[in-house]
């Protein structure tokens, strides 16, 4: 919980570059400076050392130094004097300028690296960025102007041209059209921007960081206008090949996101057991007692801040710091008196600092350093990483802390927003963005649930207890509840050295793992709309689409390029497509893995701390063409990693890309060393293929196959297919094996992702998308009846007491139509009215394709027997299943039981 007083913004940042040697252009005179204007002509231009460049419009001053070959700043001041307020907070010291040159081209200036050229323009000082081989970057539309409050840089915009940054915008992540604010406003909800950073990147190759504390405003029309609450102009521009390329440059100047702990991965709890005016007088060791009902509900849990509410306090610290590590979980203290007593809380055993109130003075350099000061008071006085959440920060604070969205009620609404909110603040280099678990306030058993779900794709988490009628741990609603909360923060845990290798990523590149989809997608112009605003990428494999309604369909979630594998069921999509109609009943969150992935995970753990040295690696496969994923490790816990105590180990796949053929799976050794490394371990590999292996090897020594599944659980070595699990499951395990030795898998007979195993298959009609629909009561429902008016309430699908897990539930009249695409050849249902209609109802079904009826059903009633069909349909593109009235339409409930399509 946090309260702020509003701040202004002060401080500054380093790097003066001094300038001399004036050459005065011919023919242009000087001018004075109003307070309100705009850089003039050129009056002055002189070269400096070290790439930089001193450049006189009147009495304003501009000087550009370059930092990279794609990296350089622009300063101007509009009274010729310069001022530099963020000092050294925020960019770190650069390495040497690059090799620059410069030439007169007439009508302006060029000043090139081997990778840019920045144009300045004579007649009226503007400044455009093009690449080495002439294509622009950007220009400008008219000179740098300013107020005697405010500076503004006036920017093109292309045909096509997106934005994305500028920190945690709440509710958004693509920003063209759109004006956005950056700075303090306290506003946690939707169009509020708590953890905003003054940096944007463009699809056209660039960024922009706005090295300053002052507020701002950016409008992304045409033009472009970006405007400081300063009277001075400081930028710095990066070029790069990609957004990634791009972000990495940001991050290398203002600073890489920290390496969290891993338990800093792992589900948060807070809540304020001493002085608790809303539960009652308490202690601090009370918070033993929640960390035993997690380990009684085997909930995962990493941490837990015991003092977080106002006033609180806290008595046996080092009492409860221990109690909690003996039940896997660490100490968090929330700062509500400050950080003077940082030193000693963490000697007692703090290895978590949640920051907000009694550091906060005036303007954002105190909230940048908070969390400096948290994060270094850890590692000063432990072993451990610092580890800090903030709900207000700037550039720079993603190297010390995970930027928290502050304080929110749970609702359907609070789920919608935040699903872009967190995806886009990784375009700004922040790799750690949360919200609470349902809000602080509020919310429900059901939004719990639902936010848990897609949140456990988040790389950190936490509920926040102590402040909504009833506290919100995983396990408080009871069942279902309980059990769906568990199954997902299972997976979370599972997933762990997935999550840990991006966060090693992030650390390396500046990427984080939480992707908006355009980042992974640049040249999909979908993706950078509102039409993939609602789901994200979690790495570069999951494909996350929460549900944001109270609802048990999802409709509108796009899939891009490539083969999509539904993460439950095994059925596979062919991108890009908009999946609609897919079914989420509350324990199913549409969760989509890319073809091609090779996921780690460490099976059956409740705690990173579960792990032994001998517990299994387990290698999640999903085959299709050439694809390697390098999994990092560490000790997990202290500094030592930057020392280059870690490991990696990679895992690369070759299968075929379509089709049937051989799948291997070759493992590297285990490169580098860290306390703790595993000497050997077992593997654990899961081969998605519709068809079964002919063969496993392991080494070239080929594995026993058990068709039993306890048989299989109790042996130490061999493989299992089960063709019921996912579409199919190629189980292997292997016996203990030398991490510092390579090995490779081989299976022959893989099927492809996306690929038929022999030639024509089945295809369900209710795993098919309705190119258009009419019905008459309500949707047609997927694999099940009919039902009322609303989406998803009818029951299982029966006729004459015959129950049917797959097929459409419809009422007439209805026309399903379906894109076959003359690759389907055949159909075939069994068809009635549903039993739900007791004693009335008469239809007929029928079978149209390309606008010829091949099928027609007698007049079947609710006393008919159900009537099997199979029906040739050629080559026809388009299918319509049709439900025909005779006679009133009261009770016209018909089904097309198990409907499936025969297609190659």
């Amino acid at each position: 919980m946090q309260h702020w007083r509003g701040r202004s913004a002060s401080l500054g940042l380093a790097a003066v570059l001094s300038l001399g040697g004036v050459t005065i252009a011919p023919g242009l005179a000087q001018t004075a400076v109003a307070a309100n204007g705009s850089a003039g002509a050129i009056t002055a231009f002189t070269p400096g050392a070290a790439g930089s460049y001193a450049i006189s419009a009147g009495a304003a001053k501009a000087r550009v130094s370059f930092v990279s070959d794609q990296v350089f700043r622009i300063e101007l001041a509009p009274t010729g004097t310069f001022a530099d307020p963020t000092g050294s907070d925020i960019v770190l010291p650069q390495g040497t300028p690059p090799a620059t040159s410069w030439r007169d081209a007439g009508d302006r200036y060029e000043l090139s690296t081997a990778a840019v050229t920045l144009r300045a323009y004579k007649s009226a000082l503007r400044f455009g960025l093009y690449r080495a081989d002439g294509s622009k970057l950007w220009e400008e539309t008219k000179p740098l102007s300013w107020t005697n409050t405010a500076t503004t840089q006036t920017l093109g915009r292309g045909a096509t041209e997106q934005y994305f940054g500028m920190g945690e915008q709440n509710g958004s992540f693509s920003h063209r059209g759109k004006t956005v604010e950056v700075g303090v406003d306290y506003n946690w909800n939707e169009g509020g921007h708590p953890n905003s950073v003054p940096f944007y990147l463009s699809s056209a190759g660039y960024g922009v960081y706005r090295n300053t504390y002052a507020p701002g405003t950016y409008t992304f029309n045409d033009p472009v206008t970006a405007t400081e609450q300063e009277t001075r102009f400081d930028a710095y521009y990066f070029a790069g090949p990609s957004a990634k390329d791009v972000i990495g440059q940001y991050t290398a100047l203002t600073g890489k996101p920290f390496l969290p702990p891993v338990y800093g991965l792992e589900m948060g709890d807070s809540d304020c057991y001493l002085h608790n005016a809303n539960r009652g007088e308490r202690h601090t060791l009370d918070a033993l007692k929640i960390a035993d009902d997690y380990v009684a509900n085997d909930m995962p849990n990493g941490w837990m801040l015991v003092n977080d509410g106002y006033g609180c306090g806290y008595e046996n610290l080092a009492q409860t710091a221990q109690g909690l590590q003996q039940r896997k979980m660490q100490l968090g203290l929330w700062t509500e008196d400050g950080l003077t007593k940082l030193a000693d809380q963490v000697k007692a055993g703090q290895r978590v600092a949640k920051l907000d109130v009694a550091w906060v003075g005036s303007g954002y350099k105190f909230a940048l350093d908070g969390c400096k000061a948290a994060y270094q008071g850890i590692e000063d006085n432990s072993t451990a990483r610092g580890f800090t959440w903030a709900p207000e920060s700037w550039s720079g604070a993603q190297r010390c802390g995970v930027q928290w969205s502050g304080d929110q009620s749970g609702s359907w609404d609070y789920i919608r927003w935040q699903i872009p909110t967190y995806a886009g603040a990784t375009m700004s280099g922040l790799a750690y963005t949360s919200g609470d678990v349902d809000g602080i306030f509020g919310g429900s058993a059901q939004t719990y649930v639902r936010d848990l779900q897609w949140k456990s794709f988040l790389p950190a988490i936490m509920s926040m207890d102590g402040w909504a009628p009833s506290d919100k741990q995983p396990y408080r609603y009871g069942e279902p509840y309980t059990s769906i909360n568990r199954k997902y923060l299972k997976l979370k845990e599972s997933l762990l050295p997935y999550m840990y290798s991006y966060s090693a990523e992030a650390t390396r590149t500046g990427v984080g793992a939480v992707r908006p989809l355009a980042l992974e997608y640049p040249q999909d112009p979908v993706t950078a709309t509102d039409a993939a605003k609602y789901e994200f990428l979690s790495g570069r494999d999951f494909l996350v689409a929460p549900v944001y309604s109270d609802t048990s369909v999802r409709d509108g979630i796009y899939l891009p390029q490539g083969t999509w594998v539904d993460y439950w069921t095994g059925r596979t999509y062919q991108g890009p497509t908009t999946v609609n109609g897919y079914s989420a009943p509350l324990d199913t969150l549409p969760l989509f893995v890319r073809a091609g992935a090779v996921v780690p995970m460490w099976p059956g753990v409740s705690s990173y701390q579960d792990r032994t040295a001998s517990s299994p690696l387990a290698w999640d496969v999903y085959p299709q063409g050439v694809n390697s994923f390098s999994l990092y490790e560490d000790d997990g816990v202290t500094k030592e990693h930057r020392q280059g105590r870690s490991a990696t180990q990679t895992a690369t796949v070759t299968a075929p890309a379509t089709g049937v053929g051989r799948a291997t799976v070759d493992v590297s050794a285990s490169v580098g060393d860290f306390t703790g490394k595993q000497t050997t371990r077992p593997y654990r590999f899961s081969v998605h293929s519709v068809s079964a292996p002919t063969a496993v090897a392991l080494g070239g020594r080929a594995l026993p196959r058990f068709t039993d599944k306890a048989a299989f659980d109790a042996a130490a070595e061999g493989w299992f297919f089960d063709a019921a699990d996912r579409g199919g499951v190629a189980q292997v395990k292997t016996a203990s094996l030398s991490t510092a030795a390579a090995f490779q898998l081989t299976l022959d007979g893989i099927t492809a992702l996306g690929a038929t195993a022999t030639g024509p298959s089945w295809a369900w009609a209710s795993d098919l998308p309705f190119a258009s629909q009419t019905n008459g009561w309500g949707p047609a429902e997927r694999d099940r009846s009919n039902g009322e008016q609303g989406a998803a309430d009818g029951r299982t699908l029966t006729l004459n007491g015959t129950t049917f897990a797959k097929g459409i539930g419809a009422h007439a009249d209805s026309d399903l139509e379906f894109v076959t695409g003359g690759k389907c050849s055949s159909f075939s249902a069994t068809v009635g009215i549903d039993d739900e209609i007791s004693g009335y109802g008469d239809v007929t079904f029928s079978v149209v394709a390309d606008g010829t009826t091949l099928w027609t059903s007698p007049t079947l009633t609710s006393s008919s027997a159900p009537l099997p069909v199979t029906v040739p349909l050629g080559t026809a593109a388009r299918v319509h299943l049709k439900v025909n009235t005779i006679g009133t339409k009261t009770g016209d409930h018909g089904d097309w039981g198990a409907a499936k399509f025969l297609c190659s």
